[in-house]
């Protein structure tokens, strides 16, 4: 057997050799770590796939996802408590808050900053359209005859985002940089903080019948102070913070430590004041600027390689070869995390796409109102990318707006759990949650490629 076909046809043998030891099953920490070995391999396979005709990553292990989650169609009911498996769900979250981290690390504050007002702007839009939308129009006229909360929890649903999508799409295409990019991921944090405003003032006209302008109040000003405060303090503490660090230990490991610690306290931070952890993260990751790491050790790598430059001699391929280096050495701290979100980034999206149960599609009429709800949704935030300003494509903004993702299905669990929404409107809102989040990453690829041309 020739090596190409040995390393194609290995992946498959191993999973082989391990089918019986999945259907005996085993102990809780076994299986976690079965179910992980599985997630990750598979993934990193499926991924490859998607990325060769032309499509991100994500698409892959989202895809992933949806097969793990619907095999017991075909009588495989081994996967069927994964997805509700604390531990498994834990890593997920974790997986998350890495991503939002390495966003926030690969995006200058200066940047962001540059293009407030347009993301103000498409992110009150990209909530407003959807939820008006949700609540008066398509509600009512598609699922007549239910409770005004339930067409109020449907806004609140239409009207959330989910970053990690669409971060990860421009993340994998190299894209992050770009003006779209930057106001994609501002208004996204926008949306959370009135997405939760929103969500919020629901719950309390479901549960108490009235809403309290204080506790509007104090969620907005939650947020408003947790953003400043964070990027405030921590801008003016980062440099001194580091500093000291690094007479202490200049070595990678105190580095990566610090940048791993520094996402971790602030997405606790974050859920601690009543937040989304994945803003605390992306916070997190905006306190790290080149200019304050210069404290700690140069790459091994760079180091051996700028010896074997002559120092008298600086050619015009010489030049290229140092401003290489360079780069590599301002972003080493980008560098370091990126393991880490290799293990544990492909378990959120895999989990993600094994929220889909594709039994609710069995239903024709179920399949209709998701359609039209879907339609909706993607109206809605298309919307908010015509006000990106002049210049800016309104598409793309638009488009890396759509997905609801994990998010959209939070909104719909909580409407669910205080008994609003029945279980034909949480299967529409699951449709329509598995559409924008499949739909997202081709479309948006596609449109990333004729914006490049």
């Amino acid at each position: 057997m020739n090596t190409p076909t040995f390393r194609r046809l290995l992946p498959l043998a191993l999973f082989a050799a391990a089918w019986p030891v999945l259907a005996a099953g085993s102990d809780v920490v076994g299986e976690n770590l079965l179910w992980l070995a599985i997630i990750i391999l598979a993934a990193r396979l499926f991924a490859p796939v998607a990325q060769r005709v032309g499509f991100p990553a994500v698409l892959g292990e989202l895809l992933l996802g949806v097969v793990l989650g619907n095999l017991a169609l075909l009588g495989v009911h081994y996967f069927d408590t994964i997805a509700k498996d604390p531990i498994i769900m834990f890593m997920a979250e974790l997986g998350v808050i890495i991503l939002l981290l390495q966003i926030g690390l690969e995006t200058r504050l200066g940047d962001l900053v540059s293009v407030g007002v347009r993301a103000s702007m498409v992110g009150a839009v990209g909530i407003a359209v959807p939820f008006a939308l949700g609540a008066f129009v398509v509600g009512p006229l598609l699922l007549p005859g239910l409770d005004f909360n339930a067409y109020l929890f449907l806004g609140a649903t239409l009207s959330a985002t989910s970053v990690g999508i669409t971060g990860r799409v421009f993340r994998d295409l190299g894209k992050l940089k770009m003006p779209e990019a930057q106001i994609v991921l501002g208004a996204a944090v926008i949306d959370d903080v009135l997405g939760l405003v929103i969500l919020a003032v629901v719950s309390s006209l479901v549960q108490a019948g009235t809403v309290s302008v204080v506790e509007v109040l104090m969620i907005v000003a939650k947020a408003v102070l947790f953003l400043g405060g964070s990027i405030i303090i921590g801008r003016a503490i980062a440099p001194r913070l580091l500093a000291w660090a690094s007479r202490l230990d200049s070595s990678h490991s105190m580095l990566f430590s610090l940048v791993l610690v520094a996402g971790l306290f602030m997405a606790w931070l974050a859920h601690a004041v009543g937040l989304a952890p994945i803003i605390g993260a992306f916070a997190a990751g905006l306190l790290f600027e080149p200019i304050f790491l210069k404290e700690f050790e140069t790459p091994k790598l760079v180091q051996d390689i700028e010896q074997l430059l002559p120092a008298t001699v600086d050619t015009e391929k010489q030049q290229e070869i140092r401003a290489v280096l360079a780069r590599h050495t301002s972003h080493q701290h980008e560098h370091m995390i990126e393991p880490i979100g290799y293990f544990f980034v492909p378990v959120f999206f895999v989990l993600t796409g094994m929220q889909v149960d594709l039994t609710a599609l069995a239903d024709p009429k179920v399949v209709m109102v998701a359609l039209g709800i879907t339609m909706a949704a993607v109206v809605g935030k298309l919307a908010s990318g015509f006000v990106a300003g002049k210049g800016k494509n309104p598409w793309l903004v638009g488009w890396g707006m759509v997905p609801r993702g994990e998010v959209g299905l939070i909104f719909a669990m909580v409407g669910k759990q205080l008994g609003v929404m029945s279980e034909a409107m949480f299967s529409v809102i699951v449709i329509m949650v598995i559409l924008t989040t499949l739909l997202t990453p081709p479309i948006l690829t596609v449109l990333l490629r004729r914006h490049k041309a």
